[in-house]
């Protein structure tokens, strides 16, 4: 039987279109990932450190690196002056200096909150790589523009499950180790979608404490080891390696003195030889101490605490000399992108027409020496304002590498009272980027 429903005339079949057209445009608005508002930062100048007709024909990459200081990391009395410790305060910060450079490839650490940070890199055009240490609620992230790149390699390296000594069946323990730090290097190597070459990024998060100097020296160690290692395995040991991240070391550091080739001076190696020692983390039976620094303690911990829980090395705990680190590091050294490509710039210029101030520029570091051209700051707190954060190169073999532009740092009163701050940066950490020319001799 036919209904005896009521037929609707042109006009308002007209107005119940218009209607439904309005619901769908209203449903197909979705709420911006980034929030401009919200996201609000102090931008700070791109320097050209090449004219334009000096930049070599090449493989150009841009990359940025940045600890984002994990939200399950954050507490009150680490940062008694930041406005921004709630994740919803900070996290368009975040995304904003992320995508601000328009960077080919990012390397990130202290990542998590992957729920929310993973939708904007999509959306920018970015596939990603993350990893974490063991039982770690964070970790490090490389991104990279889809478009551009391919990965056509990926390698995890845990810290504490390497050797840095060969199987001698002496009974020394060969992962020569002081601590078990949970700390990781992530690797990736990356084929251009234009060019028949590529290159291989890591980053990594060093052991945050101060005073475990010969921890850090070898981790760092071993992750140059392995990058090199990992690009020959996979067949492209002709690529150039950038290893980026979150180093724990000043540029006066002796682990910065390794790195980059200088030579290890006496104070170094003082400050080196009072962290020949092996936490509890790694003997069980060293007897407990009155204040206790354990494997659940992250960066940001108080960085005046003393070496604690531990005991004197050994020679059975197979720790390296300095020699021994020298050579682990071995040629060729790496090559810092901010040092490398400021020092020409900057000494060019009058002192009065600098665009950023730099390390040296507050810490003393003779000329002969590498790491005065490191930025001022690259972590500025109330507790703690230092350099800690790196861009190296390894050339490939006969090639070699251009720095062209560098992000300029903040200006120190830009920073105070303390990262991280609404308005300024939402990390306590300041993000470094660099654009790279590698070319083939």
């Amino acid at each position: 039987m036919r209904s005896k429903g009521f037929s609707l005339t042109a006009e308002q079949l007209a107005l119940s279109e218009a209607r439904r057209a309005k619901k769908a445009a209203v449903a197909s608005v979705t709420t911006p990932l980034v929030d401009q508002v919200k996201g609000r930062i102090v931008e700070r100048n791109w320097i050209h450190l090449k004219a334009a007709d000096d930049i070599p024909d090449g493989h150009r990459v841009k990359i940025l690196t940045w600890n984002l200081l994990a939200q399950c990391l954050v507490r009150r009395e680490l940062f008694p002056n930041s406005n921004c410790l709630k994740a919803a305060q900070r996290e368009h910060m975040l995304y904003r200096e992320i995508l601000l450079q328009n960077a080919d490839i990012l390397c990130l650490q202290e990542v998590d909150r992957l729920e929310k940070l993973l939708p904007v890199l999509k959306s920018a055009g970015y596939a990603h790589r993350y990893a974490a240490g063991p039982n770690k609620k964070h970790g490090c992230l490389i991104a990279f523009k889809k478009d551009l790149y391919e990965e056509v390699g990926l390698k995890l390296i845990l810290y504490d499950e390497q050797n840095v000594r060969a199987t001698d069946g002496k009974g020394v323990n060969l992962h020569g180790g002081t601590f078990r730090t949970r700390n990781i290097g992530h690797i990736v190597a990356l084929k251009h979608s234009q060019r028949e070459e590529g290159v291989i990024i890591a980053t990594t998060h060093l052991f945050w404490h101060p005073k475990y100097v010969y921890e850090k020296a070898r981790q760092a160690a071993i992750l140059k080891r392995e990058v090199v290692q990992f690009k020959c395995s996979i067949g492209n040991g002709d690529w150039p390696c950038i290893i980026s991240g979150d180093f724990n070391f000043t540029p006066d550091d002796p682990v910065y003195s390794l790195v980059v080739g200088d030579p290890v001076l006496s104070v170094q190696e003082e400050k080196l030889n009072s962290s020949y020692v092996v936490h509890t983390t790694i003997d069980p039976t060293v007897a407990a101490g009155a204040s206790k620094v354990d494997e659940n303690d992250e960066e940001g911990a108080d960085p005046d605490k003393v070496i604690t829980n531990a005991r004197a090395a050994q020679p059975a705990d197979g720790l390296l000399s300095l020699s021994e680190l020298i050579d682990l590091f071995s040629d060729p050294p790496l090559k810092s992108a901010y040092d490398i490509g400021l020092r020409e710039y900057m000494e060019s210029l009058d002192e009065s027409n600098k665009p950023t101030r730099t390390f040296g520029d507050r810490v003393t570091i003779p000329s002969s020496r590498r790491g005065r051209y490191e930025p001022e700051w690259s972590s500025y707190t109330f507790y703690w304002k230092l350099v800690l954060d790196y861009i190296f190169i390894l050339d490939a073999p006969g090639g070699q590498s251009t720095i062209t532009g560098v992000l300029s740092g903040h200006r120190t009163e830009e920073l105070e009272p303390g990262l991280p701050q609404l308005g300024v940066c939402g990390s306590d950490h300041v993000s470094l980027c660099v654009e790279i020319v590698f070319t083939r001799t």
